[in-house]
């Protein structure tokens, strides 16, 4: 993982990320990405970390890091919903929040690097470091971020 994480600021859920190129030279299939903004609220918020998988096997319904169509050096993650001439489409689980396949159209398939497979939130600056408080973080913190079958129905294009 790469510790110089640049940050990247767009309304089309932007995030940091340790550098796939590298971790994809030095053959490590998982990488550690953050999320800033909110167009997938509520399954990401803005700070969540996420352990994102290239090369993991993609699916209607699961939650990708993407390159921008229109602005390749901008990394979004955003949930695929089906397979279109072109490629992906790809939609955010917030509906008020734009950035989406309803503004750039369909995501090739090449633009598509990799699956998040979980999310944990920061521990939270300044806060008490007891055992209670530590397990009540890893119980609320950590999850994995599973293929959202309804959620893929509900968004849908129209």
């Amino acid at each position: 993982m790469d510790a110089g994480m640049d940050r990247r600021a767009e309304r089309a859920m932007p995030m940091r990320e340790s550098g796939r190129e590298r971790a994809a030279e030095a053959g490590a299939p998982f990488g550690v990405a953050e999320v800033t903004g909110v167009s997938m609220v509520p399954t990401l918020l803005h700070g969540d970390q996420l352990l994102v998988h290239y090369g993991g096997r993609l699916r209607p319904g699961c939650v990708a890091v993407v390159r921008h169509p229109l602005q390749q050096d901008l990394l979004i993650v955003k949930r695929l919903i089906e397979r279109r001439d072109g490629g992906w489409w790809v939609l955010g689980d917030n509906p008020d929040a734009e950035g989406d396949s309803r503004v750039f159209g369909a995501v090739p398939p090449e633009l598509v690097l990799g699956r998040v497979r979980a999310r944990y939130r920061p521990v939270t600056p300044g806060r008490q470091r007891s055992l209670g408080v530590t397990l009540s973080w890893l119980f609320s913190a950590v999850r994995p971020v599973r293929s959202g079958r309804s959620a893929s129905r509900r968004l849908r294009a129209r």
